[in-house]
């Protein structure tokens, strides 16, 4: 749908604002609330002059404040407007190669490898999560190429080690995206090490949702275990080390809730050879 000219002139109006700082802020907040309705929104940031040093440097006047941690609501929200932009850039097809080529998502990695359970930090890093996010969904094998050429692997086996929920899901479905990559599948079991730090972290999870059910999350842990059993020295090593939470009928409730859950569960125990008869 095209944007009515008064509407373009309003948003043409506050992309220039972006490069005023005294302006920025507000221009950040109206472009963010409209961004899924602006179809063309992210040729439009990107090809404008300045506009993506402008959210780069809201991104690094923040890294004073992570460490020691000392980021106020307004920090955070005002960063995430940027980021929201970002993420806007990431998922566009015309804007998505350049944005990879420039190294930008390396500038958010700063957030996702912060500790601070506090509200603006967490806003933070799901906000950049989002980001990878968008990267990882549009099935690019170009960004499964650079993702595997930086930390991300790490950084969110971290966060689905002590974030929070919605910060787990968020990261397990960004390592889901890059196991379903034949690449980055053999690139995690390349060696014994990444294998066993990915399915360490995976089990630790299964344990804490035994505890603390919750189905989406669920979902995705599952579906990486699934597709590291497409890997046949992953699924010896998933023979000896698959939680007992699986095996058992431990999320009965969180099967009953998604079919896709079932499907995926019982087709994990038939790769492994570990269909012991549980009606699951």
């Amino acid at each position: 749908m095209q944007l009515q000219s008064i509407d373009r002139d309003k948003v043409c109006q506050w992309i220039n604002d972006l490069c005023n700082p005294d302006t920025r802020e507000t221009a950040l907040l109206e472009l963010s609330k409209r961004r899924e309705s602006l179809p063309d929104l992210a040729p439009l940031l990107w090809h404008s002059f300045g506009t993506v040093a402008a959210l780069l440097q809201e991104v690094v006047n923040l890294y004073p404040s992570l460490a020691p941690p000392n980021l106020t609501a307004q920090q955070s929200n005002r960063v995430c407007n940027a980021l929201a932009l970002m993420q806007c850039i990431a998922s566009h097809s015309e804007t998505r190669g350049p944005f990879l080529q420039a190294n930008i998502p390396l500038y958010l990695y700063s957030f996702l490898n912060t500790n601070s359970q506090n509200r603006p930090f967490e806003c933070l890093r799901l906000t950049s999560l989002g980001v990878i996010g968008a990267l990882v969904k549009t099935d690019d094998q170009e960004v499964i190429s650079f993702l595997l050429s930086t930390e991300i692997i790490p950084l969110c086996l971290r966060i689905m080690e002590n974030g929070t929920e919605l910060s787990k899901t968020v990261a397990t479905f960004i390592l889901e995206k890059i196991l379903l990559d034949e690449t980055g599948l053999s690139y995690i079991c390349q060696t014994y090490e990444r294998f066993s730090h990915v399915a360490m972290i995976l089990g630790k999870m299964v344990l804490c949702l035994a505890k603390e059910p919750a189905t989406r999350l669920l979902k995705h842990v599952i579906r990486c275990y699934l597709r590291l059993s497409d890997n046949p020295r992953a699924r010896e090593a998933l023979r000896q080390c698959l939680p007992d939470p699986l095996k058992d009928i431990t999320f009965s409730k969180c099967i009953q809730e998604d079919a896709s859950i079932r499907l995926w569960l019982n087709q994990l125990l038939t790769n492994l050879e570990l269909n012991l008869g549980q009606n699951i």
